[in-house]
Parts: structure tokens; C-alpha cells; sequence
């Protein structure tokens, strides 16, 4: 069972549900999202993604469809992940932020958005509250959004993240 079987609480009875994984190159997308499947569609060896990628999977009773690209008007909610260990990059996340934010697919909508601060596997990788900060994740105020401590490697912090979208 994988985590998005969680989700069935959140997502009530839904078949079919979008979600949007988004963050800057080498944040560590591909490996949540393959983290997110259930282990029996999980791959052993990840490649960066070329571009965008969409991963179709399905869970116990739900089929979901995952973007790691912005501008899908049908997401049920945001992913967004942040490579922790990248501060001399976290000011470019936070101006990607700022314009997913303001897309007019996203802008008017109160959409649940779920932060991943990856990679907390990495000597000196910036705590989930510092990472908050500097993005002024404070600042947004009509969206729901959590952010979760994860390491994508080992899927710690993954289930947090999940349990929360499910309170949404």
C-alpha cells in the first residue's frame, strides 16, 4: 500500500485525482513522487526528468495522475518541493513560488499546497522552519499549506505530508 491510499480520507469519493509536483530542477520531484506510489510501481533508479513528466499510477480505489509542471487548472492540490541543501538557489524557489502563485489557474483558487524541504539527508541542509523563512511561506494566506522536514531517499517525512493533504 502505497501513501496516496491515505489520501482517500481527503479526497472522499473521487476515482480520478491531479496533483501538481513542482520545485526547481534536482529538488527531488521524481523521487517523492516514485515514493508516493505504491511499492509495487516504485523504480529502482531514478533519471531526472527531461523537461515535464506525468505519472499515471493507481492505488486501492483511486487512479491519480501526477504533473511535476504548473498551469494545470484541475489540481486537487501543490506539491512543491524545495532542495534544502541549495541555499544559493532558495531565493530562485521562492521567485518560482511566487509565480505559481500568482498563475491565473492557481491565483483565485484555495488550493492545498503541501512543502517538501528535501534532501534533510545532506550535511548542512537548511531546517524546514529556516527554509519557510526565506520563502515567507507566512505570507500566504489564502491557501492551506504545511511544510513537511523530508528525505525523498529514505521517504522519511513523505507520510507526514500525506497525513496532512488527508486533514485538508
Amino acid at each position: 500500500m502505497g501513501l496516496f491510499d491515505k489520501l482517500v480520507g481527503w479526497l472522499g469519493l473521487k476515482k480520478e485525482v491531479n496533483v501538481l509536483c513542482l520545485g526547481l530542477d534536482n529538488s527531488g520531484k521524481t523521487t517523492i513522487i516514485n515514493r508516493l506510489k505504491p511499492s509495487n510501481a516504485q523504480v529502482q533508479d531514478i533519471v531526472p526528468t527531461i523537461g515535464f513528466s506525468i505519472e499515471k499510477f493507481k492505488t486501492s480505489s483511486l487512479s491519480f495522475t501526477v504533473f511535476d509542471m504548473s498551469g494545470q487548472e484541475h489540481g486537487s492540490a501543490i506539491i512543491f518541493v524545495i532542495d534544502s541543501a541549495d541555499q544559493l538557489r532558495m531565493v530562485v524557489a521562492k521567485e518560482e513560488l511566487e509565480t505559481l502563485l500568482n498563475h491565473p489557474d492557481i491565483k483565485h483558487r484555495r488550493i492545498p499546497i503541501l512543502f517538501f524541504a528535501n534532501k534533510m539527508d545532506v550535511r548542512d541542509a537548511l531546517s524546514s522552519v529556516r527554509v519557510s523563512q526565506l520563502l515567507c511561506l507566512d505570507n500566504i494566506k489564502d491557501k492551506p499549506w504545511h511544510i513537511c522536514a523530508t528525505d525523498a531517499l529514505k521517504g522519511d517525512g513523505l507520510q507526514d505530508g500525506v497525513e496532512w493533504l488527508q486533514g485538508m
